[in-house]
């Protein structure tokens, strides 16, 4: 691969940077829908919705695959970087883990007396179904 085939990606989360590689292609869940992004791509700064960021590179493997539970990304057409609060290869999730905190949640919720809480509570819920839906193919409702 050369170097003008491939745009530099680097994904970054509070705990540790978990990429840093040329790809082909980009593919990251911003706000306003997914974006692919690859070499010679146009600026933009975008926040993220929790979902999936997938790796392509030019072997024709499947895509590296790994879930974000939002963040920013910032896009050049030498470099993309994505800051995620929270990162995890999709291969990594735990299911049943993702299952019970679910219910937990759904209990939290149930128990939120407050506006404000219920509005946190949701914003879990939302990360967790997106979590949920990476590791399995399945939405939640």
């Amino acid at each position: 691969m050369t170097q003008a085939q491939t745009i530099e990606f680097e994904l970054v989360s509070p705990e540790r940077k978990l990429v840093s590689e040329p790809v082909t292609l980009a593919v990251i869940p911003g706000s306003e829908g997914e974006m692919g992004v690859g070499p010679g791509h146009a600026s933009v700064l975008s926040s993220l919705n929790p979902g999936v960021v997938a790796l392509y590179t030019n072997d024709n493997a499947a895509p590296r695959r790994i879930f974000v539970a939002g963040g920013f990304a910032d896009v050049t057409a030498e470099i993309c970087t994505v800051l995620a609060e929270h990162a995890i290869p999709v291969e990594d999730i735990d299911k049943a883990a993702t299952e019970q905190e679910l219910k937990d949640l759904a209990e939290d919720l149930e128990m939120a007396a407050e506006e404000a809480d219920k509005a946190k509570v949701q914003a879990k819920i939302a990360i967790a179904k997106a979590k949920y839906r990476a590791a399995t193919g399945e939405a939640v409702f």
